[in-house]
């Protein structure tokens, strides 16, 4: 058996396709154009030093890194807007990489939204409204066909950590009930910075002003996820769940996008549908995921954010990344 085993997961690595979707939170890309909507420090031409220069260089910055990554489709959170993404593939243009297909959620006007660019052609694209509140991101959802196969990719972007464990969950009640409105059985992804870690219900039991909901998180007991803690080749997901592709790597240190205080979390996920495990068509590649942690990357111990002078006066120095790591996972077809 395990033979056989054996011999078709080499057939599959040999003759199928590979195809690369990641996520990235790329922190804060704001244009240069005033609307209103702006932090405070990202409000062009000020004291703040935001301006043409420290944006074109942030723009590059962000751009290296996606090269790396060389996705065919990659999630991104915190773009402030339509611009900014044009800006954004232009400057991956310039720099060899092209992705023709590019959409951003920008139905709701909040401050940063989530977008997506890819070197597959969408199908479709919908944006999945949380609620009506300016407090929560629409989720993105893009449709492609991919070998003949139907694949839904939503982007999200949840509540921050200065929002109570409450407010996360309203996101990923919302994300539940679409993906059981496209159907379980359906090929799909749900990726981003859900501000949560792969097992936040461990994280916040210690954090009383994030625990408003007697134990229960969104990304582990809405969606399911605490119920498959196995690899990949271990594990049978049942229909209405998701399994965290994170288990799927086994060093646990390695488990990472975000450092907080010195301690490693993995605040952004890829969560998949148990379609994607059946070994049908379009398939998760095993022990794919991982994050991208080139060296300049980081700093010292830490994540090599964008850098800022930080206090009552605050200033861009124009140097850094972003204060999250890329995640990436491999599909075949």
């Amino acid at each position: 058996m395990k033979f056989f085993l054996y011999l078709f997961l080499l057939i599959t690595t040999l003759f199928g396709e590979t195809l690369k979707i990641a996520t990235y939170n790329v922190e804060n890309l704001f244009d240069l154009q005033r609307n209103g909507h702006e932090y405070r420090e990202y409000i062009p031409n000020t004291k703040a030093n935001w301006n043409a220069k420290t944006y074109k260089i942030k723009l590059q910055n962000i751009a290296k890194v996606i090269q790396d990554i060389d996705a065919d489709i990659i999630g991104l959170q915190e773009i402030e807007s339509l611009q900014a993404l044009k800006d954004l593939r232009y400057t991956l243009k310039r720099a060899g990489l092209y992705y023709q297909y590019y959409k951003i959620a920008n139905l709701k006007n909040t401050t940063i939204k989530v977008a997506i660019l890819s070197k597959m052609p969408f199908v479709t694209t919908h944006e999945v409204a949380v609620t009506y509140s300016y407090r929560y991101r629409n989720i993105l959802e893009v449709k492609f066909k991919i070998n003949g196969k139907d694949l839904y990719v939503l982007v999200n972007h949840w509540k921050s950590k200065a929002g109570p464990e409450s407010m996360r969950i309203v996101s990923a009640k919302k994300l539940k009930k679409r993906v059981e409105e496209l159907g379980f059985d359906k090929n799909i992804i749900a990726l981003g910075d859900f501000n949560s870690d792969y097992e936040e219900y461990i994280r916040f039991k210690r954090k009383r002003k994030h625990n408003d909901t007697d134990g229960i998180t969104g990304i582990n007991h809405i969606l399911g996820t605490i119920n498959y803690q196995d690899t990949a080749d271990k594990i049978k997901i049942n229909k209405g769940e998701f399994y965290n592709l994170w288990y799927d790597e086994k060093d646990e240190n390695k488990r990472i996008s975000y450092i907080y205080r010195g301690k490693k979390e993995a605040m952004d996920s890829i969560l998949i549908t148990t379609a994607l495990l059946d070994n049908k068509g379009l398939d998760y590649k095993k022990a794919s995921i991982h994050s991208l942690q080139k060296p300049y990357l980081f700093k010292g111990k830490s994540i090599y954010r964008w850098q800022m002078k930080w206090g009552k006066t605050r200033r861009h120095y124009g140097r850094g990344y972003s204060d999250h790591l890329p995640v990436i996972a491999e599909f075949i077809y």
